[in-house]
C-alpha cells in the first residue's frame, strides 16, 4: 500500500506540473460532507421552499434550480467531472435501488460542524437546517451496508474513494456573526468546530478511507453579505488592495491555521492515510487580489444576484426572491448571491486544488499539488 501510494502521489505531482487540463486520478467514487458549498440537492429534499430553489439559481449549467447555491456547478461537481465520475447524487434523494457505488453527497445547505443543540443553548438559531456534520456521518453509516458487505470489502472499496470533509464550519460562524454576536464569543466556538471536523476525519478513516480532503474556510471578509452588514467608516478596517474586511479574514485565517495544526496531528496518527488540506482561502483570495487576471472584469466584491446597494446584497431581498437584481453575465463575477460564489469562481478553485496554478505577481505560491510534499514523504 505504501509503494502504491508513493507511485500515485508522484504521478499526481507530475501531472499537476505538466498539464493545464484537469488531473485525472484513479478514484472510483467520492463521498462528500459539508454545507451549501457542496450541497447538490439535500436541502431540496428536506424543505418545500427556499430562495435557492428558485430561478436564477442553476441558470448557467443546468438551466434550472437544482438545490445548489450558485448559478451552476460547485467545486465538488468539477472535482467529480475531472475524475471522470458522474455528479454526486444527494443522499436524501435516494430511491429504491439507487446506486451509490460511485459516491454520494451528504452535504446540506446551512449545516454546521457542531450539533444544532450547541447553538440553541446559546440562543443562536439555524433556520435553514439541523442536519449537522454528525447527522451526515450517521447517514454515511446507514449507507455502508449497500456499499460493501464486510470489513475487507469496505477497506478495498474505500481505498479508491475520495472523501471530502467540508467545507464545513462556515455556518457555525455565519449564523452567529449575522445575528450580531461578538467576535470574542464566536472565537470560543472555533476549537469545538475543529474537534468536530477532526472527529469526522477519524470516523471515515476508521471505515477504510485512505484519501481524505479537508477544505479550509473562505475569506469571509471579502463576501458581500459581510461587507454590507459590517460596513465601517474606519479605513483601517479594510485591506487597501482588495477592499475586504481585515478582521473577518483574520478570523478565517485563524480557523484555517488551527485546522491545519489538527490535520498535522491526524497525519501523525494515520501515516498510511493521505489527509489533504484544501486551501479554499488562498484559492479565493487570488480573485480578490487580481480579478482581471482570472477574467472577473466586474467588481469582485459585488454579488451578481441580490437586492441592490453598494454590494448588491440585501438580507431583506435575497437572490431568488421577487425584485432581486441579476447580472447579465455571471462569469464576470466572483460572488453569486453574497454568501456563495459563481460557477466561474468555483471552477477556478477546483482547478487550483486539483492541478495547482501558475505563479502570478506577488503570489506566495507557485503551484499547489494535489498531494503535498509532506504527505508524499509520509507515504514512503
Amino acid at each position: 500500500m505504501a509503494l502504491h501510494s508513493l507511485m500515485f502521489s508522484l504521478l499526481t505531482v507530475l501531472l499537476v506540473l505538466a498539464r493545464t487540463e484537469p488531473v485525472l486520478c484513479d478514484f472510483t467514487s467520492i463521498f462528500s460532507f459539508g454545507d451549501s458549498i457542496a450541497d447538490t440537492g439535500n436541502l431540496l429534499c428536506l424543505k418545500s421552499d427556499d430562495h435557492s430553489f428558485r430561478f436564477p439559481y442553476g441558470e448557467t449549467y443546468f438551466g434550472h434550480p437544482t438545490g445548489r447555491c450558485s448559478n451552476g456547478r460547485l467545486i465538488v461537481d468539477f472535482m467529480a467531472q475531472s475524475l471522470g465520475l458522474p455528479l454526486l447524487p444527494p443522499y436524501l434523494a435516494q430511491t429504491n435501488g439507487q446506486d451509490f457505488q460511485q459516491g454520494a453527497n451528504f452535504a446540506v445547505s446551512g449545516a454546521t460542524a457542531l450539533d444544532n443543540a450547541f447553538y440553541e443553548e446559546r440562543g443562536i438559531h439555524n433556520i435553514c437546517t439541523n442536519n449537522s456534520l454528525g447527522i451526515q456521518l450517521g447517514w454515511f453509516k446507514e449507507l455502508l451496508p449497500s456499499l460493501c458487505d464486510q470489513s475487507s470489502n469496505c477497506l478495498n472499496f474505500f481505498s479508491r474513494s475520495l472523501f471530502l470533509v467540508g467545507e464545513i464550519g462556515g455556518n457555525d460562524y455565519n449564523h452567529a456573526f449575522l445575528e450580531g454576536r461578538s467576535l470574542e464569543e464566536i472565537r470560543t466556538f472555533v476549537p469545538g468546530v475543529i474537534d468536530a471536523i477532526s472527529s469526522a476525519v477519524q470516523m471515515v478513516v476508521e471505515h477504510g478511507a485512505v484519501t481524505v480532503m479537508v477544505p479550509g474556510n473562505f475569506p469571509i471578509g471579502c463576501f458581500s453579505s459581510y461587507l454590507m452588514v459590517f460596513q465601517s467608516s474606519n479605513e483601517e478596517d479594510y485591506d487597501p488592495q482588495t477592499g475586504c474586511l481585515r478582521w473577518l479574514n483574520e478570523f478565517s485565517m485563524n480557523h484555517n491555521h488551527l485546522l491545519q495544526k489538527e490535520l498535522d496531528r491526524m497525519r501523525d496518527l494515520h501515516p498510511h492515510v493521505s489527509i489533504i488540506y484544501a486551501d479554499y482561502y488562498n484559492a479565493a483570495m487570488r480573485f480578490f487580489r487580481y480579478p482581471l487576471q482570472f477574467g472577473f472584469s466586474e467588481g469582485c466584491l459585488t454579488a451578481c444576484c441580490g437586492g441592490g446597494g453598494p454590494y448588491n446584497y440585501n438580507k431583506s431581498l435575497v437572490c431568488g426572491n421577487r425584485g432581486a437584481r441579476v447580472c447579465d453575465d455571471p462569469s464576470l463575477y466572483v460572488s453569486w448571491d453574497g454568501m456563495h460564489l459563481t460557477e466561474a469562481a468555483y471552477k477556478a478553485i477546483a482547478y487550483y486544488i486539483l492541478q495547482g496554478f501558475k505563479d502570478i505577481p506577488d503570489s506566495s505560491h507557485q503551484y499547489l499539488t494535489f498531494i503535498t510534499s509532506k504527505e508524499l514523504l509520509q507515504n514512503t
